[in-house]
């Protein structure tokens, strides 16, 4: 967290800043016993077991990145809210996800009608957005300004929302979404009931020279169809902003693969999109802390919460 919000929060609550607590599982959940909020850096797992040892705790706080090291289930029967603040990191975002199809659509030629291999243009393309999410709204801003058509689908959203015209998206379902577009791009939250969703039914019909941009967990596309989506040239080429454990291992479907780039989880971490994403984190817990536990009366003692 950047050092005024720190300080913002020392002012109001109890907080301790304790980096060193990232390496030591044993003196997190000792620190954790009479902590109210935790601000957790990716590298620490928030899961049932750390919550059973953590009896004060009310909130976690995920400042930058996603939230794949938070089990959300777990923190919602222990009654612990994680606050977070998406909308922080969709400008970064979209600016990554056109940076990337720029990138894609003009590095992985397609052969011309006169046989020359050569880019395209993202001005001239359709681009498909899966998951309406605040980054998608940005997203789709920019790519109107370079004279994109853009369609889009998510499994949350009725097609006749008025949220897709509102945002200049035209709603298709999940097959047209992969077989009409030239750069996918890859927003949707990850939960479990996603994983796998875009798997060999649908990479064996997306549209000819597609690329494909990833800002969601990867384990929404299935793993072993997306090695042979790539291999067999049907997806021309893929970006990830971060991949599973051990996607790229040796013996793995996407190991060695050419037309595959990863990049460790750049997407949303820009100097402005930290900044606010910590404010906005801070004043979520500040808020949450003043107000009274669930079904409780507010105490009268003094606000006491640790941050890590």
């Amino acid at each position: 967290m950047e050092a005024e919000v720190v300080q913002w929060l020392a002012e109001r609550h109890d907080a301790r800043f304790a980096p060193e607590l990232v390496g030591d599982p044993e003196g997190l959940v000792e620190a954790l016993q009479d902590s109210r909020a935790l601000v957790a850096p990716p590298d620490v797992r928030i899961d049932a077991e750390l919550l059973r040892g953590a009896p004060s705790l009310r909130a976690i706080g995920r400042a930058s990145g996603g939230a794949e090291n938070i089990d959300i289930e777990a923190c919602r029967k222990a009654g612990v809210e994680v606050v977070r603040s998406q909308a922080s990191t969709a400008s970064a975002e979209a600016e990554f996800a056109v940076g990337a199809l720029l990138s894609l659509l003009r590095r992985v030629p397609i052969e011309g009608s006169d046989g020359l291999k050569v880019g395209r243009e993202l001005g001239c393309s359709t681009i498909g957005v899966l998951g309406l999410t605040p980054t998608a709204q940005v997203l789709t801003q920019l790519l109107h300004a370079f004279g994109a058509r853009v369609i889009g689908y998510d499994p949350a959203l009725h097609p006749s929302d008025a949220t897709w015209a509102r945002w200049g998206i035209d709603s298709v379902s999940l097959s047209e979404l992969v077989e009409h577009s030239d750069g996918l791009v890859l927003l949707l939250p990850y939960f479990q009931r996603f994983r796998g969703l875009i798997g060999d039914r649908q990479l064996e019909n997306v549209r000819p020279g597609q690329v494909l941009v990833g800002l969601s967990q990867s384990g929404v596309v299935d793993e072993a169809a997306l090695g042979r989506a790539l291999r067999s040239g049907k997806l021309r080429a893929a970006w990830f902003d971060s991949l599973e454990p051990g996607w790229l291992e040796a013996g793995r479907p996407l190991h060695g693969i050419a037309t595959l780039q990863v990049t460790p989880r750049l997407a949303g971490t820009t100097r402005e999109s930290r900044v606010r994403a910590a404010w906005a984190v801070a004043r979520g817990l500040d808020e949450l802390l003043g107000a009274p536990p669930k079904g409780k009366k507010k105490a009268a003692s003094k606000k006491a919460v640790d941050y890590y």
